[in-house]
């Protein structure tokens, strides 16, 4: 079976993460070509052996800008033209969009053979920009939600739409506790893998991630005599100005805070890193504050670690995690319920031991390869 998978972006952020884990599980039965713009993830397909093709990359934003959007349209009438041309080469079977950008990439990519799947890993503030992209995507294609939350918020607009759910997956190689030492890993960390108690942020820095209410209940932590630090592991991806959110504002914003709050020293800016499994399985807690989170990957990486987790109660995260057993879900915002469920943990060394062994239990679920295999069902059944 030939498939053309489609991304919209060079920048490898949680959607790529996904892909790249789906690219590494494919059986033999497929074969897969890449359409995106030339960067990062071209270069780590290639590196797992998977033939790519350059095309036309965007970030334009959905909202209306009166010299954005024109823009935004001729990226990916261009990157649709490219991707008919790559289908059509790659006498492709089916056409898998991993972005609702790439799904409207491909709603311009006619004539084009293949049965068309849109991959929507976000959750989309309502309007009519949002109503009419939603829709475009869904006509003729089968729509795969991340999570049961996105796909509920795509059938409200999209009331019409074939909707499948299949969730994020994790490389449990990877993310593996008997892989990686964990005092090694926490003394890599210097003084900060010191402290009583590591907690970590593993995001992109923009807003919606919350990372300024996990600064926030630090402070609180740290009022109440907790040896506390925290790690913020992420940048501020996307900076351009067709950008939904004003990310580099946003950094700045969050470091005056810490310094505000006196805790220059117990907080760390490690930026964007690959040694992502290392850091977390230095952690005692994860933490996912977003203001609304479609998935969160984050959390099923820290989990097949067997590190506890706190995560936002707005979005997919209750699909993943049990309220108490792999970790707590927490309102979004409210800094002191934050600080409380760290408490919570850190009071009771057995209850945070018993969250990781049922997190790392729970993340089975999520293998790359049940991923892989869920999505070539659905290869089968949307190409008959």
């Amino acid at each position: 079976m030939n498939v053309l998978y489609v991304n919209h972006t060079a920048t490898v952020s949680g959607g790529e993460r996904s892909l790249l884990a789906l690219l590494g599980a494919l059986p033999g039965e497929v074969r897969p070509l890449l359409a995106t713009p030339p960067g990062e993830l071209m270069e780590r397909a290639r590196e797992l052996g998977v033939p790519t093709t350059e095309i036309r990359g965007t970030a334009g934003s959905l909202r209306l800008h009166p010299r954005h959007t024109p823009q935004a349209i001729a990226e990916m009438s261009f990157a649709g033209l490219q991707v008919a041309r790559a289908a059509r080469r790659h006498r492709a079977d089916v056409l898998h969009a991993n972005s609702i950008r790439a799904g409207l990439v491909l709603a311009l990519a006619r004539p084009a053979p293949g049965a068309r799947i849109v991959h929507v890993r976000d959750v989309l503030p309502a309007g009519a920009v949002t109503t009419a992209t939603l829709r475009a995507i869904a006509a003729g294609t089968t729509v795969v939600a991340n999570s049961r939350y996105t796909a509920e918020r795509l059938r409200t607009v999209a009331p019409g739409a074939r909707l499948e759910v299949v969730h994020n997956p994790v490389d449990l190689a990877r993310f593996d506790p008997a892989r990686l030492d964990r005092a090694a890993a926490r003394a890599a960390l210097g003084e900060a893998g010191a402290r009583g108690l590591l907690l970590g942020v593993v995001a992109q820095l923009t807003p919606w991630k919350g990372q300024d209410t996990a600064v926030r209940a630090l402070a609180i932590l740290r009022e109440r005599g907790l040896d506390a630090h925290l790690l913020l592991i992420g940048a501020a991806k996307f900076v351009s100005a067709a950008t939904r959110f004003d990310n580099e504002a946003y950094v700045e914003a969050l470091r005056e805070e810490v310094e505000r709050a006196g805790l220059g020293d117990r907080v760390s800016w490690l930026g964007q890193r690959e040694d992502v499994p290392e850091l977390m399985r230095a952690l005692d807690i994860l933490l996912l504050p977003s203001s609304e989170e479609p998935f969160g990957r984050a959390l099923i990486e820290a989990m097949a670690l067997g590190v506890p987790v706190l995560a936002t109660r707005v979005g997919g995260p209750p699909e993943i995690v049990t309220d108490g057993r792999e970790g707590y879900l927490v309102q979004p915002g409210d800094a002191a319920a934050w600080a409380e469920a760290v408490l919570r943990i850190a009071e009771s060394p057995d209850r945070g031991a018993a969250m990781g062994a049922a997190g790392r239990e729970r993340a089975r679920s999520f293998a790359a390869d049940r991923h892989a295999g869920a999505l070539l069902d659905l290869y089968r059944r949307a190409a008959a």
